[in-house]
C-alpha cells in the first residue's frame, strides 16, 4: 500500500533543503541544519525526504558527492585528493572506500576508463551521459558490503547424499 501523498508545502520546504545539498554539496548537511531549512522537526524530515525522494539525506548526500568527484575526475587533472576534499570529505580513505563501494571502482580507475570512452562519450548530450552515470544508492553501503560477504563466503553447492 502507497503512503498518503505529501501536502504541496512539505514537498516545497523538502525541495528547498534538497537544493541546498545541491548547491553545496561539499559542506556539511547533518539532519538538524535540514529540518531548520524546512522548518520541521528532525524525525519528521527524515521520514519526510526519504518518503518524498526515495533515500534518506544521508545517502542523497553521498549520492551528490560522489556525483561530483566522478564530475570531476573526468574533465579535470585535479590529484584525488584534492577532488575528496573539494567534494566535502574529511577523510581520503573514507572517500575511497565509499566511492568503491558506490561506483565498483577506484577513483583512479574511473579517471582511465573516462579518458578511455572521451571520444564516444562526447556525442552524447550531456544531460544523458550524467543521468547514465548516476550513482545509484537504493541500498545502504553497509548492506551493500554484508551482501558482498555473504556472497564470497558462501561454501560450494555440493549435493545432498540420498
Amino acid at each position: 500500500m502507497f503512503p498518503p501523498p505529501q501536502a504541496p508545502d512539505l514537498l516545497r520546504r523538502l525541495l528547498r533543503a534538497k537544493d541546498r545539498m545541491d548547491a553545496a554539496s561539499h559542506e556539511d548537511w547533518p539532519v538538524e541544519r535540514l529540518a531548520a531549512v524546512s522548518h520541521v522537526s528532525e524525525a519528521h524530515f527524515a521520514r519526510s525526504f526519504k518518503q518524498a525522494f526515495g533515500v534518506p539525506p544521508h545517502r542523497y548526500l553521498l549520492t551528490r558527492r560522489i556525483e561530483r568527484a566522478v564530475a570531476l575526475l573526468r574533465e579535470t587533472d585535479l590529484p584525488v585528493t584534492d577532488i575528496a576534499f573539494l567534494t566535502g570529505w574529511a577523510s581520503l580513505g573514507t572517500f575511497g572506500r565509499i566511492f568503491r563501494d558506490i561506483t565498483g571502482a577506484s577513483p583512479s580507475a574511473i579517471r582511465e576508463q573516462a579518458r578511455d570512452l572521451a571520444p564516444e562519450l562526447g556525442r552524447m548530450p550531456a544531460c544523458v551521459l550524467s543521468a547514465s552515470q548516476r550513482p545509484h544508492l537504493k541500498m545502504a553501503v553497509s548492506e551493500k558490503r554484508r551482501r558482498e560477504a555473504d556472497d564470497t563466503n558462501e561454501p560450494p553447492n555440493q549435493e545432498q547424499p540420498k
